[in-house]
């Protein structure tokens, strides 16, 4: 079988996106294979999940040669995680991947997560701000149980929709840990993302959900499209860059609960 370039141009374009930005992969690569190309929500998502563990995972190894990773942080997400992400994979089998109702979840979750990402892009600043002058403290006492929670309720939506890590779960660990450095709190974030896309993308793989060629095709665009993006962030106006990309995915959101 050939290669289809429209796979790979879109691996490219999401990776770039992703290097200017830092979020957006699973956002715009799992609506972009059911809208633009028509896969099955459930493949489309398996797909973008081992898409995203693949990726993160350099991102990983590149942070933590860095020690910008907090492991303590890592394991407390993955503890909520992780029996999150299996609950959902139990609840997709028990279904079965192609019924009505997972595909409805799944469609239903996705255009939430990314519209739930969009509002947190494009009001970060004002989310952070508001948080930290009325809850000076939020978070700092009951850190270990509130970042499980987080743990947990990103298991769910990035099992079921590939969406909420990158965004959602920053966003979160901000709040969380608002004295710990930025790019620690990325870097932890990156380094939980990598199991928890791994564990579910191999639930998925598990089930049938997986189309490797495509996932194929779409690493060969998307790692030079990081690798560009990456360095062209220093130089990219970041909130032009997140403002489109925020509209973007309230576009596709909604486009995503009308389907």
């Amino acid at each position: 079988m050939g290669f289809e370039p429209a796979y790979i141009i879109s691996g490219a374009l999401v990776g770039l996106l992703v290097g200017l930005t830092g979020v957006g992969g699973g956002s715009l690569m799992t609506p972009l294979l059911v809208l633009l190309f028509g896969f099955h929500p459930s493949t489309a998502v398996g797909t973008d999940l081992l898409f995203a563990a693949a990726t993160k995972t350099v991102g990983t190894a590149i942070h933590s040669s860095g020690k910008t990773v907090d492991w303590k942080i890592v394991a407390r997400l993955a503890m909520g995680s992780i029996p999150a992400t299996l609950l959902s994979m139990a609840g997709i089998a028990y279904f079965g991947a192609a019924s009505k109702i997972v595909t409805d979840t799944i469609s239903l979750t996705l255009g939430i997560a990314l519209l739930i990402s969009a509002i947190s892009l494009l009001l970060k600043d004002q989310i952070l701000k508001t948080i930290s002058h009325r809850y000076p403290d939020f978070g700092e006492r009951h850190s270990f149980r509130l970042t499980v929670l987080t743990g947990f309720v990103l298991g769910l939506l990035v099992t079921l929709s590939s969406v909420g890590a990158g965004a959602l779960g920053t966003i979160a660990l901000i709040i969380l840990y608002p004295r710990l450095p930025m790019v620690r709190i990325v870097g932890s974030d990156i380094a939980h993302a990598v199991p928890l896309t791994l564990l579910a993308g191999g639930g998925h793989w598990f089930l049938g959900n997986t189309d490797f060629s495509l996932l194929g095709e779409l690493l060969i665009g998307s790692i030079p499209g990081i690798i560009v993006g990456s360095l062209a962030a220093r130089r990219a106006p970041e909130l032009f860059l997140k403002t489109c990309l925020g509209l973007i995915l309230v576009i596709v959101g909604f486009r995503m609960l009308i389907k």
